[in-house]
């Protein structure tokens, strides 16, 4: 049967370019909020942001049902930023008999803050369509993340 697997860890930690690593080896479908919320609005989400990400958090967790139900995995780009968050993530696929695996992307602050500026110098010169990494995001991010204890991952991916 196929499985979901649940990236987790900071934006900016590697995430996406593990997922399509993983895609690969497993013939598996990326789900990626982030993906959603630029193709759909852009930058322009403003303060409701945080509520169109939910929904599109609860549509594809249910869209990742109907995926692994025909033999599809799945690998979930998106940061599990908080330990409730990962707790609902397991106990959703749990109560559908679904195997699941959480695989924690592990990046140093020194290596964190490299790649946020060389993120942020390819959107501003036009190269990559991704989220601007401001001070005040970097801070939310900083502020918002429960790092996770060894025995909430299943995989952990030191970058």
């Amino acid at each position: 049967m196929a499985k979901v697997i649940m990236t987790c860890g900071k934006i900016c930690s590697g995430k996406t370019t593990y997922a399509e690593k993983m895609r690969r080896e497993l013939s598996a479908v990326i789900l990626s909020v982030d993906e959603i919320m630029l193709a759909v609005f852009d930058s322009d989400a403003g303060d409701k942001h945080d509520e169109y990400v939910k929904r599109i958090k609860n549509y594809l967790l249910n869209k990742s049902v109907v995926l692994i139900e025909t033999g599809i995995n799945v690998i979930l780009d998106w940061g599990l930023w908080t330990k409730a968050e990962r707790q609902y993530a397991r106990e959703f696929y749990k109560s559908k008999n679904i195997e699941s695996e959480i695989h924690f992307i592990s990046i140093s602050d020194e290596e964190w803050k490299k790649r946020i500026e060389i993120r942020n110098s390819l959107i501003i010169s036009g190269k990559t369509s991704a989220y601007f990494i401001d001070e005040g995001l970097a801070e939310k991010v900083n502020t918002l993340f429960e790092m996770p204890d060894i025995s909430e991952v299943d995989v952990w991916v030191n970058q």
